[in-house]
């Protein structure tokens, strides 16, 4: 399972860790204020600390899934801003009008991830609720809107794309700017109908599963991963099944799809003690280098299972069981654990300290906390 950033030579000096203070005070929890447990706002102060670098959009983006647009750079800008008027870029020619191709990297010159996964900064941007008028400043001068990049992604859209495993963002934005019946051109002149590829995704995300759902039949108490499946996607396709389900918002698509829904989600539930096994029998046998890298994997799957349930939760309506409740509990449960064990191995360091041996690291760390903490805190009892 992956999300990870590309290797970078500038992460030590580009994750530096600031004072947890001085980003509490201005970035201030939103989402979730008043109904966090102490894991929660543990994790949320981690990814508040480390993911405001203005110099890296990635992480930026990341704390802009836990905060939303309220979350801010190291530099005081909307983290946001820092996103669209540092690093979108247009087309050189300059015949072409800058809305008709807009984009973002995946990488700079110097290797700092910007948009490592097609579409994540404008899903992120929509995700935070700035609405489709919100203007950005550019970096060439000129003014554009939060429009203006979907009409762009829409207009480079192909249909077969949303099939691949790399296209759980894409997905997710056309998704949250369309509606059923929703219908627009491409830049081929494709006629792309926004049902028909929400459709195919649900397809894509069923056949994905097919080993899963026949282990979970079977009763089996685990079917091992092998890179082939959802486990081909990254972060385990735990983004893909959130784009895909989100469309099911709609009362018509929840009705319609319920049943193929709830049996997808019934997999993911079924994932977390198949896959904890696994987890705990790797840990066991793992050498001094190793375990870190175990433990980074089960707060990424912990913390994303999470996060995607709690969407779910959220986009259907979906109220779960005694039963599948207790599951819920058993991943929050683990998902402490795995901080705990990670703290006694130094594992929870600063992302610029542990940067120095293991930069690949230190990028999990910082989007994997984040996640973690969306996760915990949508699951999270009001404290009183």
């Amino acid at each position: 399972m992956r999300e990870r950033a590309p290797l970078w030579p500038t992460a030590r000096r580009a994750l530096r860790a600031f004072s947890l203070l001085s980003f509490l005070l201005t970035n201030t929890p939103t989402a979730f204020a008043g109904a966090t447990s102490p894991l929660a706002d543990e994790l949320a102060g981690r990814c508040r600390a480390w993911a405001a670098d203005a110099r890296n959009p990635w992480t930026l983006a990341h704390g802009m899934a836990l905060d939303g647009q309220g979350f801010r750079a190291s530099d005081g800008r909307a983290a946001s801003d820092v996103i669209v008027s540092d690093f979108l870029r247009r087309a050189s020619d300059a015949a072409t009008p800058a809305s008709e191709d807009l984009f973002f990297e995946a990488a700079t010159a110097e290797g700092v991830p910007v948009e490592p996964h097609p579409t994540l900064l404008l899903k992120t941007l929509l995700r935070a609720g700035l609405p489709l008028s919100h203007r950005f400043q550019a970096g060439w001068g000129a003014t554009v809107t939060l429009q203006e990049l979907v009409d762009d992604l829409r207009r480079d859209l192909r249909p077969e794309q949303v099939v691949s495993p790399d296209s759980a963002w894409t997905l997710d934005a056309i998704s949250l700017v369309s509606r059923p019946g929703d219908t627009f051109r491409s830049r081929q002149g494709i006629q792309v109908h926004v049902d028909a590829v929400m459709e195919a995704a649900l397809v894509a995300l069923e056949a994905a599963h097919t080993e899963l759902a026949t282990g979970m039949k079977a009763g089996r108490p685990e079917v091992p991963k092998r890179g082939l499946g959802i486990y081909a996607h990254p972060c385990g396709g735990l983004h893909y099944f959130q784009a895909v389900a989100g469309w099911a918002r709609h009362r018509a698509v929840r009705t319609a799809w319920r049943e193929r829904l709830d049996a997808q989600r019934d997999v993911l539930l079924y994932r977390l003690d198949s896959e904890a096994r696994q987890y705990e029998r790797a840990l066991g046998v793992a050498g001094p280098g190793e375990r870190e890298q175990v433990l980074l994997q089960m707060l990424k799957f912990y913390g994303h299972l999470l996060e995607t349930l709690g969407r779910y939760r959220d986009d259907t309506g979906w109220r779960p069981s005694a039963a599948q409740r207790q599951v819920i509990e058993r991943a929050r449960r683990y998902l402490a654990n795995t901080m705990r064990r990670m703290d006694a191995t130094g594992t929870l360091g600063a992302p610029s300290a542990i940067a120095k041996e293991a930069p690949q690291r230190a990028l999990d760390l910082v989007g994997d906390t984040c996640h973690a903490a969306r996760g915990e805190a949508a699951w999270s009892e009001p404290r009183r």
